[in-house]
């Protein structure tokens, strides 16, 4: 169900929620299959009480729009633009989009378009990586060619050049083509096998589903604060507790250890759109409340 929160006129909710998307007469695709069983089941079975507000489709309309730009521009050239390949296994037919192929004398480079925040790209997504990499197990298995080069053509919606005047590892200019490492047909087979087995035993049962990981959940570590008192900003931040503690011994009495506890932010911000009926995020909700109550 699409809300209007922010009361748009109903001819830009109908622009912002347009889509022609399809993932032909297949299975899955490849974001479902890099994406956690467990959310795509509850998804599934909870899909006629969910709701998302039109404005919450602002940043995929523009990545749409970005993705038109590169397809018209490239017609006539030698790049395959918005070629969907198939490839079956376990029974299952896999299906993905690939945004960009330039066919060299060497192999294959994949490109894919993003449109993304300055963060995602300064501490990289390991989600790209997967996506790319079935990306290139699809070129192989359905078109039989060599894979040369998997890469991230990244538009950055909030880069300031400002920032990147400032140097370090803000990004220098606001589109960045980003390496992503090509793993070995091995390892991509590997992969997607046990990927497409994961969701294949979800979709075979309503409950005990398997857990999200933490990397599905977005999960942020806890981080030990060192603080001085009178000070707003930490010190300095520590991955250990007890390095913490010991700076703090050392820094002496207007100093203090702050807990600031990690987050599984997926779940807590309800990115998933599912996490109200999760059991998994219902029981570790109600566990870290009793921890912090100290039941």
């Amino acid at each position: 169900m699409i809300t209007n929160n922010f009361n748009l006129p109903q001819f830009v909710v109908d622009a912002l929620t347009y889509s022609d998307y399809s993932r032909g007469d297949s299975d899955i695709s490849v974001t479902q299959l890099i994406d956690s069983p467990r959310i795509a089941q509850l998804q599934k079975q909870f899909a006629d009480q969910q709701s998302r507000d039109a404005v919450d489709f602002v940043w995929s309309r523009f990545g749409t729009s970005v993705h038109t730009m590169f397809e018209e521009s490239l017609k006539g050239s030698d790049v395959i633009t918005e070629e969907r390949l198939f490839a079956e296994t376990q029974g299952w037919k896999l299906s993905g989009a690939i945004d960009a192929q330039e066919v060299t004398p060497d192999g294959v480079i994949i490109s894919d378009f993003k449109v993304t925040s300055v963060w995602s790209v300064v501490f990289d997504k390991t989600s790209w990586h997967k996506q790319l990499n079935v990306y290139a197990y699809l070129v192989r298995k359905a078109k039989g060619q060599t894979v040369k080069k998997v890469q991230i053509v990244a538009l950055l919606r909030d880069w300031v050049r400002r920032k990147a005047e400032e140097g370090g590892d803000y990004p220098s200019a606001p589109i960045v083509i980003i390496d992503i490492p090509l793993w070995s047909d091995e390892e991509q087979d590997d992969y997607v096998e046990s990927q497409m087995k994961a969701h294949i035993e979800a979709a075979n049962t309503e409950t005990d589903l398997i857990h999200c990981t933490s990397e599905e959940m977005w999960e942020k570590a806890t981080v030990y604060a060192v603080m001085k008192k009178g000070r707003k900003s930490a010190v300095r931040l520590f991955s250990s507790e007890a390095e913490a503690n010991e700076r703090v011994a050392k820094e002496g009495d207007n100093h203090y250890l702050e807990i600031r506890k990690g987050e599984k932010t997926r779940c807590t911000q309800d990115w998933c759109g599912v996490s109200q009926w999760c059991d998994q995020f219902q029981a570790e909700s109600k566990q870290q409340l009793l921890d912090k109550l100290g039941v």
